[in-house]
Parts: structure tokens; C-alpha cells; sequence
């Protein structure tokens, strides 16, 4: 009896891809690798800074996270969050005023590309140049201290002294303001010049056109802005420490001090302690959602 010839086999489906990703091929094309750029470099650095704060050769423990609340640490996240909030308000309000002033109208020309190309500049000379800048100008020998000095203003005697927290401000203000000028002189162009006409034919004056119009327009710029100077002065490093020697307590310091330590070597309170600096950047741009969505309100967009 011949037996039945086996069945074929069955013939190879073609892969089909998702239908969502068909429709969305663009956007997956142009959004994945920064989505895969922040996997990578984001959200799988901050689970291993997790990861390492939460053991030791022992196993589990909770000891580098208790950490965080001994004083000499508080003073340091307390010194780092008083300092970039306040430089990041000295760039939002000269930087600010430096852009509007540069776009008006009645503005000297070449002004703009003059003052943008010494921004791009001074926005990324920072670090030891930076503070050895400072030193040279206004330390305790600085020329300018000693030129003052000579015509009798002793800067030092009256209190100022530039290894200080207002020192570090004033030091911080020197990339924070051109910093704000680089990125708000865009949402100032994107005011249209109707807008303050129709306002100046109702009868605005230029506080009114500011106070109705302008401001709440720029608002969300303006905030995104700050939570940029803010996070730019919070991560701060070689500035501060070329600076003060250390002696000002802040938080990337402290990390140093950790990892790098002549007398200590604790990786893993150096990991807790970038877990709270991203925890307070968590906190500021969650504030940050909250008041622009407040504010859009407000404005009626």
C-alpha cells in the first residue's frame, strides 16, 4: 500500500510590522536614538546609582541613604539650592534685560552680533580659566582690588570677599547671563510687533503692554530658561572647587570628596549623593510643569 506523500511545509509568513509603527515610521526614524540616548546615558546610569547606593560587600542596606540627612550633608544640597537658584535669578533678570535691550529697535547697530558672539564665549568658559580669572581680577591681590585700594575703596574691608557665596554668585553671573541672553533672544523675536500696537490703540502703556501681554507670553520661556540656569549652577564642579578650595560646602564637591578622597573612599555615598542631586532636579522641573501649566491658564492659551 504506498503511503501518503508528507504534507508541505508550510510556507514562511512575512514578518509584518506593527500597524502603529507603519503609520509612525517618521517619527520612530527621527525620535528612537534620542530615545535610546536617554536610556542609555539617562535612565540606566541613574539605576545603577540606585543599585550602588543601596548595597555594600554585605548585601542590601539602607546606611548611604540615611546619609543624606546628616548636617554636614543638608548644609551641602542647602549651599548648592541657595546658590544656583539665586545666580539662576541674577542670569533670568540681566540676562533678560540685556536681550530686550540688544533687540530694541533703537538698539546700535552691530550690538546683537557683538554681544551673541561674546555670549557663545563667556556661556562656556567656565571651570579653573574661569576662577583663575576671577583671582587674578578681584582676589584679595587682584589687580582691579589693588587699583581700587590705590583710590581709597578697599573692597575687602567693606566686606566683600570673592571665596564666599556672594562670590561664588558674582563668579556664576559671569556664564549665567550670557547663557540667558543665548537662549530667551529667540521667544523676544517671537513677540509680534502687532501685538504692542494693538495694545498702544487700546490705550496700554509699555507697563501694561508688559504686564497683560509680554510677560505672560514669555513666561514659559522664561521658566524654562531658569530651570536650564539652574541645573547649569547646580552641576557645577571644577568653578567652585578651583575657587574656594573646597571650602564651601556643596554637593558635587562632596561627591569628589567621596570618590576621590585622600582620607575616605565610599563609592556608593558618592552614588546617594547624585540620587538626591537628580532627585532635586526631579522636584524643581515637576514644580517647574506645574507652574507652567498654571500660567498657560492664566494666559488664556
Amino acid at each position: 500500500m504506498q503511503q501518503a506523500a508528507p504534507a508541505p511545509a508550510a510556507a514562511s509568513r512575512p514578518v509584518r510590522l506593527p500597524s502603529w509603527l507603519g503609520r509612525h515610521w517618521g517619527t520612530v526614524l527621527f525620535i528612537g536614538p534620542f530615545l535610546l540616548y536617554v536610556l542609555v546615558f539617562l535612565l540606566l546610569p541613574a539605576l545603577r546609582l540606585l543599585a550602588q547606593s543601596l548595597t555594600d560587600r554585605h548585601g542590601l542596606t539602607l546606611r548611604y541613604i540615611a546619609e543624606l540627612a546628616q548636617p554636614q550633608t543638608v548644609q551641602a544640597f542647602s549651599n548648592s539650592i541657595v546658590l544656583s537658584a539665586v545666580s539662576a535669578a541674577v542670569g533670568l533678570v540681566f540676562g533678560g534685560l540685556a536681550a530686550y535691550f540688544i533687540l530694541h529697535p533703537k538698539a546700535p547697530k552691530g550690538l546683537r552680533s557683538l554681544l551673541t558672539s561674546f555670549s557663545a564665549v563667556a556661556a562656556n568658559f567656565a571651570g579653573v580659566p574661569l576662577a583663575f580669572a576671577f583671582i587674578a581680577t578681584l582676589g584679595s591681590l587682584g589687580m582691579v582690588t589693588v587699583w581700587l585700594k590705590s583710590v581709597g575703596i578697599d573692597l575687602y574691608g567693606a566686606g566683600f570677599n570673592l571665596y564666599s557665596m556672594s562670590g561664588l554668585i558674582l563668579v556664576y553671573g559671569y556664564f549665567q547671563i550670557p547663557l540667558m541672553i543665548i537662549v530667551i533672544i529667540p521667544a523676544i523675536e517671537g513677540l509680534r510687533r502687532e501685538w504692542r500696537e494693538a495694545a498702544e490703540s487700546l490705550g496700554a502703556g509699555a507697563w501694561d503692554y508688559w504686564r497683560h501681554v509680554g510677560l505672560p507670553i514669555l513666561l514659559p520661556s522664561l521658566l524654562s530658561a531658569y530651570l536650564l540656569l539652574f541645573g547649569n549652577a547646580f552641576s557645577a564642579y571644577a568653578t567652585p572647587y578651583a575657587l574656594t578650595s573646597g571650602n564651601i560646602g556643596l554637593v558635587p564637591i562632596e561627591i569628589s570628596n567621596v570618590l576621590s578622597g585622600n582620607v575616605m573612599l565610599e563609592p556608593q555615598a558618592g552614588a546617594a549623593l547624585a540620587l538626591g542631586m537628580i532627585a532635586v532636579m526631579v522636584g524643581v522641573m515637576l514644580l517647574y510643569a506645574l507652574v507652567a501649566r498654571r500660567a498657560s491658564r492664566w494666559s488664556g492659551r
